[in-house]
């Protein structure tokens, strides 16, 4: 498969390795396999990021050249990287800030086999008692010929080269959203409802279906109180409880004062759907779905499911029951041209921009991409 980062991850092989590039390319598993997961790197900012994986491979291939095992050879040897170290370092690097453990520990061994099922080597080792890693010094050597080349240095420059592409696209979002303002309305309009497509990255889906989620309600009145005489009047607040995709098994969105959940979903598979309404004790939930299919198709594809599931009638009904609303792509439109028509679209669209701000780290300068450049060249042993 070749996409348009290829051209950067051979750009990068050919300086390396100047005589054997492309065999090494073709020979390689793990090149290959970082291939497949940087396809979105020229795509901009709306196409989704792939780094739980690749910083995965990055912090044990990094460890492996600090402690020089690309020119020493006694790999075999070393006690392994400590995983708590390793954990810290992906979250320090960019987008890493709320990754889990899920690819050192078996999401990316399980990615790598169904790419490569004829492969005989599991790129991440670990020992369970000590909680230390490797990585398959296997998939780091290619032989060409007569010689060894170590491709350690080259997967740091091409998940480098990965991450400065994705860190542009999002700045370069970022800041089309803030000259957007200037535009005329037809055609922010338009810019915005873009951004619900059903390809865009699921953090801008889950931040624009947030900021319109928000205003359509913003100015609606709930009268409530524990005296029918002295009921208070309270706006409907929406709050955003935590950063967006982070797997951090929270819900998305709480709404003051009436208690309501809501949830961002990419997917009908009926497993999350009765997680996430397990998580919270089958209290009502309102998911906000990815898809531009009816919410009647939604609701029915969630049930067919749950019924080859559960086989137990009222276990599906309890179940389905808790589901207070589907929020699909048409229905987030409908409510944005509500939104629109009460005046809200400026903040719409401020309120995109200061949750992007705050998602992609755009006001920390605590890193610099660049910082993760080492420009080293690959060892030929």
């Amino acid at each position: 498969m070749e996409h348009e980062f290829t051209k950067t991850i051979k750009s990068i092989l050919e300086k390396n390795f100047p005589k054997s590039s492309e065999t090494i390319f073709s020979k390689s598993e793990l090149l290959q396999y970082i291939n497949l997961k940087t396809k979105s790197a020229n795509k901009g900012s709306k196409s989704r990021g792939s780094f739980a994986n690749l910083y995965a491979i990055y912090v044990l291939v990094e460890d492996y050249i600090a402690k020089g095992f690309h020119k020493s050879g006694n790999y075999k040897t070393y006690e392994g990287a400590v995983f708590s170290d390793l954990f810290t370092r992906q979250r320090e690097l960019p987008f890493g800030q709320k990754l889990q453990n899920h690819a050192l520990n078996h999401r990316m061994n399980e990615e790598f086999k169904k790419f490569f099922p004829s492969c005989e080597f599991i790129p991440i080792l670990r020992d369970p008692k000590t909680n230390r890693y490797w990585f398959n010094q296997n998939l780091l050597r290619v032989s060409v010929g007569k010689k060894k080349h170590d491709l350690s240095h080259s997967v740091i420059q091409v998940i480098d080269a990965y991450v400065q592409a994705k860190r542009s696209a999002f700045d370069r979002f970022i800041k089309f959203c803030e000259e957007a303002e200037k535009i005329r309305q037809e055609e922010l309009v338009k810019f915005i409802s873009d951004l619900l497509e059903p390809t865009v990255d699921a953090r801008i889906f889950e931040i624009v279906s947030y900021s319109i989620i928000k205003y359509h309600y913003h100015n609606q009145k709930l009268y409530w109180g524990f005296d029918p005489e002295e009921l208070q009047e309270e706006n409907l607040k929406l709050y955003k409880t935590g950063r967006t995709n982070a797997n951090d098994g929270g819900i998305d969105f709480v709404m003051k004062p009436l208690g309501r959940f809501f949830q961002v979903t990419e997917t009908v598979d009926v497993k999350k759907y009765f997680l996430d309404i397990d998580k919270i004790e089958k209290y009502p939930i309102t998911f906000v779905v990815k898809s531009s299919d009816s919410t009647d198709i939604i609701r029915q594809k969630i049930k067919e499911q749950a019924e080859r599931q559960y086989s137990i009638k009222a276990i599906v009904t309890r179940y389905m029951s808790c589901i207070e609303e589907i929020i699909n792509i048409p229905e987030l439109l409908a409510k944005f041209r509500s939104a629109i028509d009460e005046g809200y679209l400026n903040d719409i669209l401020a309120e995109i921009i200061r949750q992007s701000k705050v998602e992609f780290n755009y006001d920390e300068d605590d890193y610099d991409v660049s910082e993760y450049e080492n420009g080293k060249e690959g060892e030929e042993t």
